[in-house]
């Protein structure tokens, strides 16, 4: 479910790098996307991308008071969207219709462009869930748009909890989705009353958003509406719960660069940014059409010109 980014949510210098066993917490900021209450991690002025995970939205467990959002363009990256509770309905411009529900995965590659919506299944019903975006490397970022719809992914029993695999490879399990990076993503459900020690790959860097509930790291408490970035180095990761709790970890190799990211546009320069705001602007057909009833979303006018 993605929503426009801010002049604040801009690209900038890369961050320093946090290394283990600190942590850095970072808080969300509220936006209305649709109609759902979203707290969007990343990208922040302190934390712009952990691996080439640039976008990170909780939409918070609420009714969904909206229809979704209409039509809009994308370039430069992938979308990954995780449902733990409600039904949304992915369009897009390359003729998919596709439901996803709790448990199932879609990830749309952008590549050189692609257009979609995400409409609500039931207006009202409560939603709960991520989307996040990747950030394609150069090798792909110009190559043809896709789409994937993940029914089943691996799962791996934890001490206290099981840790589904949405990205990459967790502990020799390896989910079947699409990666262009070296990257990780993986749901916990921890029972609560205990803790967890999820293997990590020392040469990533990770960070964990809480989605429900509350866990504790290397002695700080998270909860939802915050990022708890890890660094890198680290080979495992204990996570405690003191409660029923949803947490979020992704990581991977730190980005080849810094993206550029102007409302639903992940580039390198502001002439790739203009170019595909006039190319949605002007019904080209970079984007294609997306068959849905909502209303087509304008594109955002670049700042700097």
């Amino acid at each position: 479910m993605s929503g426009p980014l801010a002049p604040g949510d801009v690209s900038a210098e890369p961050e320093a790098p946090v290394e283990p066993p600190c942590i850095e917490v970072t808080e969300s900021r509220d936006a209305d996307v649709g109609g759902m209450l979203v707290r969007r991690a990343l990208p922040r002025r302190a934390r712009r991308t952990v691996g080439a995970w640039c976008f990170v939205d909780h939409m918070a467990p609420a009714p969904a008071d909206g229809p979704g959002i209409g039509p809009h363009p994308h370039i430069g990256l992938h979308t990954v969207t995780w449902l733990l509770e409600g039904e949304l309905v992915h369009r897009d411009s390359l003729g998919t219709e596709q439901p996803i529900r709790p448990g199932q995965l879609n990830v749309m590659t952008a590549g050189e462009g692609i257009a979609h919506a995400e409409e609500t299944a039931v207006r009202g019903a409560r939603h709960h869930g991520v989307q996040l975006w990747v950030a394609q490397p150069e090798a792909t970022r110009h190559g043809a748009p896709a789409f994937a719809h993940h029914a089943e992914l691996p799962r791996l029993e934890l001490d206290v909890g099981t840790a589904t695999v949405l990205v990459g490879t967790l502990d020799g399990a390896t989910s079947p989705a699409r990666t262009d990076t070296p990257l990780v993503g993986v749901d916990l459900a921890l029972r609560g009353g205990g803790t967890s020690t999820v293997p990590l790959d020392p040469t990533h860097e990770h960070a964990v958003v809480v989605l429900d509930g509350a866990v504790v790291l290397d002695g700080r408490r998270l909860t939802p509406g915050h990022l708890g970035y890890l660094g890198r180095g680290r080979d495992q990761l204990a996570i405690a719960a003191d409660e029923p709790t949803r947490a979020l970890l992704v990581g991977g190799e730190p980005f080849e660069a810094t993206p550029l990211m102007w409302w639903n546009y992940v580039a390198r320069t502001w002439d790739e940014v203009r170019a595909a705001h006039d190319a949605w602007e002007s019904g080209s057909d970079r984007f294609g059409t997306v068959p849905s009833s909502l209303d087509r979303i304008p594109s955002v006018a670049p700042l700097r010109r």
